[in-house]
């Protein structure tokens, strides 16, 4: 088992892998407005370039977590690496919508190597090394998100756009590459048979879900297709878990998800997601908008890019802050902290957005309480679960997460057109708009807060590194 100060390898090879499959969110943000002229089609059919990734990294994670537990979290995080590759080749090639959605879908499979790759390290690090490297890689998707922003921002302004997926490529390939010298091979604790139903039934749930709340402003919130899409996630969730109670091997472990300590955590995850996502939709759209409607901010895609990145910077630096104060707490106490950090990040941009430093100081401290909330949630989840289930149950943390950052698109978004009035023939929201969505995100950090506070942490098995884990086994059942 590799150790000492390969640990350093391992750390940035999953950390690179993380920022690389979260860029790959955001790469596209910069193209929506050429979108439609560039393959050819509608507005609404090219918003489903993003939707395609987010409903396509929905349904692959929690299967990725399982397949890691059975098969082994190296081999997996090399096969998921595969479709960022093999999905960047195909959108740099794409010269319209069918190829482009293929591709954007391909590299949403491979949001599975965040949480494998935290799981990973359970079985690979020392006990010293721990904590700060799950706090840094949890924190990945952030820092990905935001450096990749203003990446793809300089890339698609003074390049050609095609440039922005032959780079990923690239990088994923390196990624491969690194994972496969670097990355030890991880025991395989988990018995049993993965579950095709399970998963199928799962997947069908969260298409539905997210469907209808990506699509529900675009149809229609009361239209009989997104009804019908809230009524069917209901439906198959239910026969889902019905069948998941009664399988020796279920794709995810119901009866743990159940536990206190991991039902709140993903809870509160799904909050900390909301809280989390609401600012990327709103300061992005408050430095954009021309200074003529007195609270725009006036700048270019680019240099909005810019004014957001310190944001990654500072989820880079918080992540061992955070790891620090939960070996000397609770992860618990990390992740209350940073949800009243990102609540007071929300009340600090009501009163700094008339100026691009002022966003730039709320950007800083709303991510900093996402680096430390993000840091914890893993920590408090492998501190619940058995080794054989710590990528599974990763996986479903990931996906609650991400589930919050749908509503929030959804919640906000809804806000934002309600609250809006018209500019050059433009419908743009209004400054009271901006507001409001402010003071809803930093309402539900605070609620995040609350709910972190709640979890009754209890040990159930060692999150050290595999001896100490190999001496705890006896604790790995606790009913």
């Amino acid at each position: 088992m590799n150790r000492g100060p390969s640990g350093t390898g391992i750390v940035g090879v999953l950390a690179l892998a993380g920022i690389t499959a979260a860029v790959t969110q955001t790469l596209v943000v910069p193209l929506l407005g050429q979108l439609p002229q560039l393959l050819h089609t509608s507005s609404a059919n090219a918003s489903w370039v993003v939707t395609v990734t987010l409903l396509a990294g929905a349904v692959t994670t929690p299967m990725a977590g399982r397949l890691g537990d059975l098969y082994g979290k190296r081999r997996l995080l090399l096969i998921s690496a595969v479709p960022l590759i093999v999905g960047s080749v195909v959108c740099a090639l794409a010269g319209s919508l069918l190829p482009m959605l293929i591709g954007r879908g391909l590299q949403g499979m491979g949001m599975g190597i965040v949480p494998l790759g935290i799981s990973a390290l359970r079985d690979v690090l020392s006990a010293e090394r721990l904590g700060s490297s799950i706090a840094l890689l949890s924190a990945s998707l952030g820092i990905g998100g935001a450096l990749g922003l203003p990446i793809a921002a300089a890339v698609a302004q003074h390049s050609n756009w095609r440039m922005l997926f032959w780079g990923t490529g690239a990088l994923s390939v390196a990624v491969a590459v690194a994972i496969w010298f670097v990355v030890p091979r991880t025991p395989v604790a988990a018995k049993g048979r993965f579950d095709p139903l399970g998963a199928l039934g799962l997947g069908i749930a969260l298409v539905c879900l997210l469907l209808g709340v990506s699509k529900g402003a675009t149809w229609g919130w009361g239209s009989g297709s997104i009804i019908g899409l809230f009524v069917a996630t209901v439906v198959v969730l239910a026969v889902w878990c019905w069948w998941e109670l009664r399988r020796p091997d279920p794709l995810v472990d119901l009866r743990v998800t159940a536990r206190p300590q991991i039902l709140l955590t993903n809870i509160a995850s799904l909050a900390t997601g909301f809280a989390m996502y609401s600012a990327s939709l709103i300061l992005p759209q408050l430095l954009q908008l021309p200074t003529a409607t007195g609270y725009g901010l006036g700048q270019s895609m680019l240099a909005m890019g810019l004014w957001m990145a310190p944001g990654g910077l500072m989820m880079m630096l918080v992540s061992p802050m955070g790891a620090r104060l939960s070996a000397a707490t609770s992860p618990k106490v990390t992740l209350s902290v940073g949800a009243l950090v990102i609540a007071l990040g929300y009340g600090a941009s009501t009163l700094l957005m008339g100026s691009t430093w002022g966003l730039l100081i709320a950007v800083c401290i709303i991510n900093s309480g996402v680096g430390l909330a993000y840091g914890a949630m893993p920590a408090l989840i492998m501190g619940a679960v058995p080794l054989s289930e710590t990528a599974s149950a990763n996986s479903f943390n990931t996906l609650m997460r991400s589930i919050g950052t749908s509503v929030s698109a959804a919640v906000i978004g809804a806000v934002l057109a309600q609250m809006s009035t018209s500019l050059g023939g433009h419908t743009i929201p209004t400054e009271s708009g901006f507001r409001t969505g402010l003071l809803i995100g930093s309402g539900i950090a605070i609620v995040a807060a609350i709910i972190a506070v709640t979890i009754p942490v209890r040990r159930l098995v060692s999150t050290a590194g595999p001896a100490k884990e190999a001496a705890a086994a006896p604790m790995s059942v606790n009913r």
